[in-house]
């Protein structure tokens, strides 16, 4: 008999009826006890060896890689809050800027506002001075150019009389005439 078959029939004799089928469908099968065991202990040392030097590495480095990873997580997690406060940030400062330069703006315009009145101011003022200047100017030369007027009257008053009467007056007499004709002019 072959030495898988004594085993069968150990397990056989061992269990009675169940243990005879189980030796029957091993011995089908081809199984041999001996070399059962064997692949069993080696299947056990080959575990053992495996869980011991990969498993366990291969499980630290998988825990090491996902506490990176929910680390990672994290970062990303304060990275876009403080992105949020920045764009907050950024988002204030723009308006604030922006109020800035609109009262900026505002004061410019009131500055511009009181400028342009002041020179306004200013010109009015020159142009009230330049046309009263312009107008005593005018009544000095009308009042000059009357007293020309009458100087130049009474002096065609006293030829034309002086020719109308046919002799020549003497300078008493003209200018006794002179002086009537521009009383007679102001009057």
């Amino acid at each position: 008999m072959e030495p898988g078959m004594s085993a069968n029939l150990l397990l056989a004799a061992a269990e009675g009826g169940l243990g005879q089928m189980v030796g029957e469908v091993a011995h089908r099968f081809g199984v041999n006890g001996q070399l059962l065991i064997s692949q069993i202990l080696s299947f056990c040392v080959v575990a053992f060896l495996l869980h011991r030097f990969a498993y366990r590495p291969v499980l630290r480095v998988l825990d090491e890689r996902r506490q990176r990873i929910q680390e990672s997580l994290e970062n990303a997690e304060k990275i876009k809050a403080e992105l949020a406060r920045t764009e907050a940030a950024r988002k204030e400062v723009l308006q604030k800027a922006g109020e800035q330069a609109n009262q900026i703006i505002e004061e410019a315009r009131t500055a511009a506002s009181r400028v342009l009145e002041e020179e306004t101011r200013k010109a009015r003022a020159a142009a009230e001075e330049i046309l009263e200047r312009a107008r005593q100017a005018g009544e000095t030369e009308l009042a000059r150019l009357k007293a020309e007027l009458r100087r130049e009257m009474g002096r065609l008053v006293a030829e034309t009389t002086g020719r109308v009467i046919g002799r020549v007056l003497t300078p008493e007499e003209h200018q006794r005439l002179i002086q009537e004709a521009e009383r007679e002019l102001t009057a």
